[in-house]
């Protein structure tokens, strides 16, 4: 059965069990401008959100916004096909998965525009190739999600085989997301590993012999709807006023970031990575400015659309293609981008 499949009915076995508890909350008073915001997994990949977080930017718009950590996109969903989650920052095939669901989930905010994941390497590569990865394993990510399916529709592209052997590369997809970097460190039969910002950084301090290769946002050559706001479509018509500000804040912390250095933005991620030197925040910041990894506007392209589908599509996730007006929801981005004209 094709992965689609499987999520669709698991989403729709959770939707069933947890409606009752929804239509409790949704009746109940409240106050919507306190969002439950789940993330895909905490990185610095989306620095505009912490930034707005840590710099006062909800603040200002009379929001405060619960951050609750996935640790993937599947369950980014599930929490916000359960209730517990008003908006989630996911990837947005996702809400490909779960287009047919009552109720569905809507984009109506794109934060990144390419696979924000590095191609890690437990020895020095300075001229690494995707040549270098014949015969060797790397940890892709899971089945079904963004990173697992960019780096297949890459080395596909660049005309290397997906399996065991001397030619081929062994993509290892059975690694539980948030473990990937301590599974790739303990088991030496793992030559390389995709990871996220600041992880890869945080694994070349710890080991001097690992190195940051390659990474999988310059090498698709694309522009990607990587990861997006998404958030139930009966959320956006009657809460729409709360979404818009929510995007706002998020347009402000994108502009910061590109009107200052790596190192003042750094500074303003200290508090959403404590743990992580200022050294290592602004190395990261440097990594995710050099591929342009945010969108200014928020806005998802049709086109950009079509090239998410295209990576569905080669990785059968997907029996058809799906309408791109019944995903995307850009009447807030588009809005706020008029103002700002």
């Amino acid at each position: 059965m094709k992965i689609w499949k499987k999520l669709g009915f698991c989403c729709l076995a959770l939707l069933m069990i947890c409606s009752t508890a929804v239509l409790a909350v949704g009746c109940g008073e409240r106050d919507w401008n306190k969002i439950e915001l789940n993330e895909v997994t905490h990185s610095i990949f989306y620095a505009p959100l912490y930034v707005a977080m840590d710099n006062g930017y909800f603040k200002d718009e009379g929001l405060t916004v619960t951050l609750t950590n996935g640790g993937g996109s599947n369950v980014s969903m599930n929490a916000l096909l359960s209730g517990s989650a008003d908006i989630i920052l996911a990837g947005p095939e996702t809400s490909v998965y779960t287009q047919h669901v009552a109720d569905a989930p809507k984009v109506f905010g794109q934060l990144t525009t390419c696979d924000g994941s590095f191609i890690v390497s437990k020895t020095p590569m300075p001229n690494f190739t995707l040549d270098d990865l014949k015969g060797k394993s790397i940890i892709g990510g899971r089945p079904g999600g963004m990173p697992a399916m960019i780096l297949n529709y890459i080395l596909d592209r660049e005309g290397l085989d997906i399996g065991d052997g001397a030619d081929k590369v062994k993509v290892r997809s059975d690694v539980d997301f948030n473990n990937t970097a301590s599974v790739w460190a303990s088991d030496d039969t793992i030559d390389f590993c995709a990871l996220f910002e600041p992880v890869a950084t945080n694994m070349t301090k710890q080991n001097s012999s690992y190195s940051i290769v390659a990474s999988l946002g310059e090498l698709l050559h694309d522009t990607v709807p990587y990861t997006c706001f998404a958030a139930r479509e009966g959320y956006l018509k009657e809460h729409g006023d709360v979404a818009e500000k929510f995007i706002s804040a998020i347009l402000r912390a994108t502009k910061f970031i590109k009107d200052n250095t790596d190192a003042t933005v750094a500074k303003s991620l200290e508090d959403s990575f404590v743990g992580t030197t200022l050294s290592e925040l602004e190395a990261s910041v440097k990594n995710y400015r050099a591929i342009s990894a945010w969108s200014e506007d928020m806005i998802l392209t049709q086109e950009a659309f079509n090239k998410l589908v295209d990576v569905l599509e080669f990785n059968n996730t997907i029996a058809t293609r799906p309408n791109w007006a019944n995903i995307v929801d850009n009447t807030i981005a588009e809005k706020l981008k008029a103002e700002r004209i």
